[in-house]
């Protein structure tokens, strides 16, 4: 294997140094990464409708309680999204198998870097019981890049799609992967996916083509889409979903341009929000689109085809996924 079938951040500082489990956070987690960015960018004031208003009650810890009990870990905590507290006080979270210690260092996330433990066998059960006890009748798991497992960790998803499925047969479940990058890598990941296929396959393109060196170190915008178009392939009766941030730098003709990239290879749903920087040794944030910006965005994604778009400030890849696929006739 080259270095050019290894993603960059690994080749930067290979996981082997680090103890299992240990974590790399704001500085320590940046300032390793290849991704090149302008550190004394003037932090720009957030605008009003940034804004997140906290609901009544004690929603939010009650359910961090439920989720240590069972050993389990939200992508809502761990990348600090803005939602937290609705989503939450909803009853409904994202939630995020294969450890909290990712092998990448993108710049945009708050997500930790480091060598991540083998996956916990448990896991798939305990999911599915929360899930259960929670009576959620729609469900997003994602996952850390798990560049250390043959199959970018595809076959913990398959199991906690069917525990998912035996605990909670009227449950939904929408996976949002990582893209199993790397030699033979997609081809597994695939397969093992043909064997319990979700509801929704979302991957997330993140940014666009001429920022993904230094947004997204480590992946490659082409694999992305070809991963999307290779599933829809696959299962073309399984909606595709992708979304990208805003803020980072990108022009208007290059986040069309993404868009188009996306409808070309298949994907249904789109979802388009507003980059928020997580600590200050992250990218910063270049500009803050407005809401009729979004506006436009979401009526050019229903030009160009998507079977939905949710495009907004505050919008994120799992922010009201139910909604989204229902709205989009996929699910009844």
């Amino acid at each position: 294997m080259t270095t050019r079938d290894i993603p960059i951040d690994l080749v930067a500082e290979a996981p082997a140094r680090l103890a299992p489990g240990a974590k790399q956070l704001g500085g320590d987690k940046i300032a390793r990464s290849p991704a090149r960015f302008d550190a004394n960018a003037p932090a720009l004031r957030k605008p009003g409708w940034i804004r997140v208003r906290i609901p009544p009650g004690n929603a939010v810890q009650q359910l961090k309680a439920k989720l240590r009990a069972n050993a389990l870990v939200t992508v809502c905590e761990e990348a600090s999204c803005p939602n937290i507290h609705e989503c939450f006080g909803k009853g409904t979270a994202t939630f995020m198998i294969l450890g909290e210690v990712c092998t990448r260092r993108c710049s945009f996330c708050d997500v930790a870097h480091g060598r991540p433990k083998p996956p916990d066998p448990n896991e798939p059960a305990n999911l599915a019981r929360t899930i259960r006890d929670m009576g959620l009748r729609y469900v997003v798991i994602t996952s850390v890049d798990r560049d250390d497992l043959v199959d970018g960790g595809a076959a913990h998803f398959v199991a906690c799609i069917r525990a998912v499925r035996e605990q909670n047969p009227a449950t939904r479940v929408e996976i949002l992967t990582p893209d199993f990058r790397g030699r033979g890598r997609m081809d597994r990941a695939l397969a093992v996916l043909a064997e319990a296929p979700p509801d929704v396959f979302n991957h997330n393109l993140e940014t666009v083509r001429a920022l993904y060196r230094d947004v997204r170190p480590g992946a490659d915008y082409d694999w992305s889409l070809t991963l999307l178009q290779r599933f829809k392939a696959q299962h073309p009766e399984v909606p595709t979903k992708s979304g990208i941030m805003l803020g980072l730098g990108e022009t208007e003709a290059q986040v069309e341009e993404a868009l188009r990239d996306l409808r070309d290879h298949d994907v249904d749903m789109v979802t388009v929000g507003q980059y928020l920087q997580p600590t200050p040794h992250h990218h910063p944030v270049m500009r803050y689109w407005t809401p009729n910006e979004f506006a436009a965005i979401e009526r050019l994604g229903q030009d160009l085809g998507f079977t939905h778009v949710a495009s907004g400030p505050l919008v994120r890849s799992s922010y009201h996924a139910d909604e989204m696929a229902h709205a989009a006739g996929f699910l009844v």
